[in-house]
């Protein structure tokens, strides 16, 4: 009963969290906007200046969701792989999703050289990159899945995954060498991720992939708890272990796939939110794992944009850089907390 007290006024303050820090992301930036003036923007009025109303409505607001949809998606991607391979290192990315799309990426940017200038702008315009993401990506998912049906155990998949991964970084190498520094420097801007410059259409598409990853992951909850244990307990409770794990392998592909065609390959967040969630709640039942994740991981990318956008200044620093920057001391910190209370 107290621990069941705790967890709710943590949830609170997390969901606390996130409206404030969200407001704040809009806020913040080389032009401060009032939480007033965003407020009466966001429930159908104007702001005061015509110059805020725009920066709202066709830039802020339209980053600031792309933020929560990203942190939440790779979050719980990150949860899922840590709990189907009982491997505190696995991320989103470990199945070699994100080295696909890279791969795509680098086939559009790094050998547009060799196509009609006409195919160059098509394939080099944001969707076209995109495209060319989502087909890197769903290349290795599908390899991953058709692997996965063949092998039975779990760690052969993992290796799988590495192995594509490794691959496909070594093609993008040899891309790289032959490349010119301005296709080298494209090719570099996407890799350090970025959260702005989505469409509408763009975000909508992007929000329906995240919430069928979501879904799906709510849907195999009893499933993640029971795999805690390793593969021979969950099947003792009559759990379809092969059916199981071809749907949490494909939620986490929708939620690393789609975020990374759209965003980027973002680092830190898949892999160190799962364990702030778990060190801050104190448990490893996904029911609670499964939101604190979600919310955890809104509230760190977040505050991650917010710092990117250097509030008052007209620089935006890369997003993977302060990720990583200001994450990994705060895992670091956590693990050190957690081992002196348990000493």
């Amino acid at each position: 009963m107290k621990n069941q007290k705790r967890n709710t006024i943590l949830f609170l303050y997390l969901i606390a969290g996130v409206l404030f820090l969200f407001f704040a992301n809009i806020s913040l930036g080389s032009v401060t906007i009032p939480f007033k003036e965003i407020f009466q923007s966001l429930t159908g009025g104007q702001a005061s200046k015509s110059t805020w109303e725009y920066i709202i409505i066709n830039y802020r607001l339209p980053k600031a969701i792309t933020v929560v949809l990203v942190g939440t998606g790779l979050s719980i991607s990150g949860l899922l792989m840590q709990t189907l391979f009982r491997n505190p290192l696995a991320g989103p990315y470990v199945l070699g999703l994100s080295s696909g799309a890279s791969l795509g990426v680098a086939f559009v940017i790094l050998g547009a050289g060799l196509l009609p200038v006409f195919l160059q702008q098509l394939v080099l315009s944001s969707y076209g990159i995109v495209l060319a993401s989502t087909l890197g990506s769903s290349f290795v998912l599908l390899a991953v899945l058709l692997v996965s049906v063949r092998l039975r155990d779990t760690m052969s998949i993992l290796i799988v995954g590495l192995m594509f991964g490794s691959l496909s970084t070594a093609i993008v190498g040899t891309l790289s060498y032959f490349s010119t520094a301005e296709q080298l420097q494209k090719f570099t801007f996407w890799s350090l991720g970025n959260l702005g410059n989505l469409s509408w259409t763009s975000i909508s598409i992007l929000a329906l992939c995240v919430s069928v990853g979501l879904l799906l992951t709510l849907g195999s909850i009893k499933s993640l708890n029971a795999l805690l244990l390793g593969e021979n307990y969950a099947r003792s409770l009559g759990m379809n272990y092969k059916k199981s794990r071809l749907i949490i392998i494909l939620a986490t592909s929708i939620l690393a796939g789609s975020i990374t065609a759209f965003a980027g390959p973002i680092a830190f967040i898949g892999l160190a939110v799962p364990h702030i969630a778990k060190l801050v709640f104190q448990t490893s039942n996904h029911k609670i794992l499964f939101w604190s994740s979600l919310l955890f991981g809104a509230v760190i990318m977040l505050i991650c944009d917010t710092i990117s956008q250097v509030p008052g200044g007209d620089i935006t620093l890369p997003i993977n850089a302060v990720t990583s920057i200001f994450g990994a001391p705060i895992v670091i910190w956590l693990l050190l907390r957690k081992q002196k209370m348990v000493g």
